[in-house]
């Protein structure tokens, strides 16, 4: 059926929502999310296709969850959880900005790498690059309509071109449907389900789209379905990028090629389609980090807004000197291939924490109002994500020390 005027919005309504949706999702696919799912995908081989269906379905209720409630409410994430627990907001949104510096010191270093690849800088010249460039987005005038703008359009780069790489690898799909739903293994799977989890909704990432829509007053019940719809569309993205890229992943280790351990995500590219495959996965590299950079600095910032209104009214300078610090941390320390493997599972960790306050809340008048009745099937849904991820941070530990120590 086709969707009316009204629930497809105004066209202001519909770029800040076409916004929301990428800022999440590329958000989402940054350079941990690239070297996470080409290493999983050889070490795992077509079963992980069963841990990509497990952390889709945990996206699922995560996201529709948290976008609905705290767009009712018209009130960030942070707001909701100190409503329902006083000060709970605050301890996560520490946990969400340390997170964010860590995975934006990854992001700048991929961008880093991204133009060395495509240009021949040195990495570290080349992230310096990138963290002008960015920077000079949020000095202008109209910095939030640009950023909509912005990742839009690196979201399709990406999409484009990881799905011409799963095209050239020719990977078996029969093979990864069938395991999508009978693994060789599924207790081992736990950590790679842990840390997709944590890399796609962890953190500050299943907030972003979120935090942009009650930003820019889209919220209330009369907005419901729009927001529904974005949040959907989003995770949907997210899904189909992360598809594609294990099947090109899967294309190439079925046939016997070893991926690069310092760089698994160019080898995919570059076994599959040669030297100008190295150079698309500059692109898609550059698009992943510049994509993430902003939209961790963006969101993690948002979290910060109810430590002092002076930080929600220079809200811009702010997320400059965010970038920059994190430029800084990544000149001085750099960011190994483990780094970004673990960050993404210690940001799962935020994950039932924040889900279990939201989901509290949307049973709370005082939050949502009278008028909104938050589905049955939704909260479960998120109850069940939030005891999912739960169990397996605590089951995963002792194989992320293991990943960690090999």
């Amino acid at each position: 059926m086709q969707a009316t005027q009204a629930e497809r919005g105004t066209p202001a309504q519909r770029n800040v929502l076409r916004g929301a949706i990428f800022i999440m999702a590329t958000s989402s696919i940054g350079p941990a999310f690239l070297t996470q799912t080409s290493l999983f995908t050889e070490k795992y081989l077509a079963s992980f296709a069963f841990a990509i269906l497990i952390s889709l379905l945990i996206d699922i209720g995560a996201q529709l969850n948290i976008w609905r409630v705290i767009t009712v409410a018209n009130l960030r994430g942070q707001d909701v959880a100190n409503r329902v627990i006083p000060g709970v907001g605050h301890l996560i949104s520490a946990f969400i900005v340390l997170g964010g510096i860590a995975f934006n010191i990854g992001n700048i270093g991929g961008a880093g790498l991204a133009m060395n690849v495509i240009f021949g800088v040195p990495p570290l010249i080349g992230s310096l690059i990138a963290a002008v460039l960015i920077i000079g987005i949020f000095l202008l005038r109209n910095a939030k309509g640009v950023m909509d703008s912005v990742m839009q359009v690196l979201g399709l780069v990406m999409l484009c071109m990881i799905g011409y790489a799963m095209l050239q690898s020719n990977p078996p799909l029969l093979e990864a449907m069938s395991r999508s739903f009978n693994p060789d293994d599924p207790l081992i799977l736990l950590l790679p389900i842990v840390t997709l989890v944590g890399g796609t909704v962890g953190g500050y990432i299943s907030f972003s789209g979120g935090h942009r829509l009650v930003e820019a007053g889209i919220t209330g019940v009369e907005n419901v379905r729009l927001v529904t719809r974005a949040a959907v569309i989003g995770i949907a993205t997210t899904g189909v990028v992360r598809i594609c890229l294990f099947l090109a992943a899967l294309g190439v280790v079925s046939q016997g090629l070893s991926l690069d351990p310092s760089n698994p995500a160019a080898s995919v590219f570059s076994h599959s389609m040669g030297t100008i495959g190295y150079k698309i996965f500059g692109v898609v590299l550059l698009a992943a980090s510049v994509s993430s950079v902003i939209g961790a600095a963006y969101t993690s910032v948002t979290f910060m807004y109810s430590l002092h209104d002076s930080i929600r009214r220079h809200n811009q300078r702010v997320v400059i000197a965010f970038i920059a610090c994190s430029t800084l941390i990544y000149s001085l320390v750099g960011q190994p291939v483990k780094v970004l493997v673990v960050a993404g599972t210690l940001n799962a960790l935020v994950l039932p924490l924040a889900l279990g306050c939201i989901l509290l809340a949307s049973r709370k008048t005082n939050i949502v109002g009278d008028a909104y009745r938050h589905p049955t099937w939704m909260l479960v849904f998120g109850i069940l994500a939030m005891l999912a991820t739960a169990v397996g941070v605590v089951m995963s530990f002792n194989a992320l020390l293991e990943f960690w120590q090999a």
